[in-house]
């Protein structure tokens, strides 16, 4: 932990006010997994590529790759750091309800003010959090201070008095105190 963390959590740290574990025990059911995965939508190209997260993805020609050329996929990226891209599946037409109808018109409002387009850097966990990533970063050189490279520290000399400034003639520049 960094001296930050350590002076951070010294300050702010308190104590829970119920110090019962309250946490439930996973159903059978229940699959992190699937559930732990960040999924957007990209358009795959006619030339079988995708861009995802800054990177483009080639995809290779097998019948399956052909089929998705100009088609919507969800990119699923898990913690561990894969990523999978999968076909949008055509969702079945909905039968009209009058409950359901009210449900679906407010989706829609909520849907028209929502912006269409999330910015990835701005919402999804960043690629160096997670431990094994698809694209690791390079190992880290000796940080070079660049204040010592080049020419020696120019020495400040003595300060002027106001005499030898009045006879430089550059007193009126010198704001009084």
């Amino acid at each position: 932990m960094s001296s930050y963390q350590t002076t951070h959590n010294a300050r702010f740290a308190r104590p829970a006010a119920n110090s019962r574990d309250l946490h439930r025990p996973l159903a059978p059911r229940d699959d992190l997994h699937s559930v732990m995965v960040w999924r957007e939508q990209r358009t795959v190209t006619a030339a079988l590529t995708l861009h995802y997260n800054k990177v483009l993805f080639l995809l290779e020609p097998p019948p399956l790759s052909k089929e998705l050329a100009r088609k919507r996929v969800d990119v699923c990226e898990y913690p561990d750091g894969t990523v999978e891209m999968m076909p949008r599946i055509n969702q079945p037409a909905v039968v009209d309800n009058k409950h359901l109808d009210a449900a679906l018109a407010l989706a829609r409002e909520i849907q028209a003010i929502a912006p269409h387009h999330r910015q990835r850097n701005n919402y999804a966990p960043a690629r160096r959090d997670q431990p094994t990533h698809l694209f690791p970063e390079p190992e880290a050189s000796e940080k070079i201070d660049r204040r010592r490279l080049g020419r020696p520290k120019l020495k400040r000399g003595p300060r002027l008095s106001q005499v030898e400034l009045q006879e430089r003639g550059t007193l009126e520049f010198v704001k009084a105190r």
